[in-house]
Parts: structure tokens; C-alpha cells; sequence
């Protein structure tokens, strides 16, 4: 499957959008010189609906009455790229976009068990994601046995908290990114 599929799939979508992340780095197409300029200190361009199509997408299909949301699970100390992204989700805040954390160190037990990634559409097809050791993306599987992705799902937002209530407690971790 590729991502222009799984974005025709996203724009039919009913009821519900979920997305679960797990790594600490992704290598995304595109994002090379954010990353460059975000380490250099330099201003990054404005993510919002108003910039960005995919957040236009998602700020649509809010406004429509879909409900999209993601749980990202993560480790401390934050990676660089998670500092990157943490500042970056702020375009899907402004898209209507339900954005939280699950820091594993709340529960290791638990959220340790959670190390694939995958969407969760209207609870009713999955689509798993593979990534190689840097984060490349190598494939999208979709599935309509979503039981063990709802279950998944549910430990996810069982331990995760507002991206606004987590960004005070990284704050430090924050600034040494510039």
C-alpha cells in the first residue's frame, strides 16, 4: 500500500481517525531541511491548515464531524527528533487533530508492549506500518482484524496525557534544541 492509497482511505473515513507512533526518529521524505534548519536555530515555516495539505485534510474532516486523534509513545530523554516533532504537532492541534503522549516511563510494563505503529480507521480497518532501524518507512499493511489495534488503541489513551499538559514537563528538553 502507499500513502496515496491510505489518503483516499483517510478522506473516506466516517466516524474516527487514530494513529499510534512508537519510534523515537522517523525519516520522512521531505523533512531533511526542517531537520537541518530546526538544529541551526532558524525559524521552520508555520504548520496550519492554511500551509499545509495534509493538515488542510485533517482540519476538513474535523469540520465534517470525524474525530482524528493520535497517541504518541515515547522514551526520555527525548530524541532530537522528538523534539522536533513535538513542536511540529502544534499544525495538527490547529487542524482539530486530538494529539497526546504516553511516556513509557508512567508505565514500562504496560506501554513497553507497544512498538508498532499502525492507523485505526472508524474501528473497523487497520493499517500497520513497517519502518527499517532509521525510521524509513518499508511498508503499510491494511487489515480489517483490528481487535488487537482497538486493544492497542485503548492502552495507548489509557496512559497518555494532552500534548499541552506534556510539553511543560519538557520544557528543559525543549530549549537545547535551539
Amino acid at each position: 500500500m502507499q500513502m496515496d492509497e491510505l489518503q483516499r482511505m483517510l478522506r473516506r473515513v466516517e466516524r474516527s481517525v487514530f494513529r499510534l507512533e512508537t519510534l523515537d526518529c522517523y525519516t520522512a521524505p521531505g523533512e531533511e531541511d526542517l531537520l537541518r534548519d530546526f538544529h541551526a536555530g532558524r525559524a521552520l515555516p508555520p504548520r496550519s491548515p492554511d500551509h499545509d495539505p495534509w493538515l488542510r485534510m485533517v482540519a476538513d474532516s474535523v469540520n465534517a464531524g470525524r474525530r482524528w486523534g493520535r497517541v504518541h509513545v515515547l522514551n526520555r530523554p527525548l530524541s532530537d527528533y522528538l523534539r522536533f516533532e513535538l513542536l511540529g504537532y502544534q499544525g495538527n492541534l490547529l487542524a482539530g487533530e486530538d494529539v497526546r503522549i504516553a511516556d513509557r516511563a508512567v508505565a514500562p510494563d504496560k506501554l513497553g508492549e507497544l512498538t508498532s505503529d499502525f492507523w485505526l480507521l472508524d474501528d473497523v480497518l487497520a493499517v500497520k506500518i513497517e519502518y527499517d532501524q532509521k525510521g524509513r518507512r518499508l511498508a503499510m499493511e491494511p487489515t480489517s482484524h483490528v481487535a488487537p489495534y482497538v486493544e492497542q488503541r485503548d492502552l495507548a489513551m489509557r496512559y497518555a496525557v494532552p500534548l499541552r499538559a506534556y510539553l511543560p514537563s519538557v520544557q528543559h528538553e525543549l530549549r537545547r534544541s535551539w
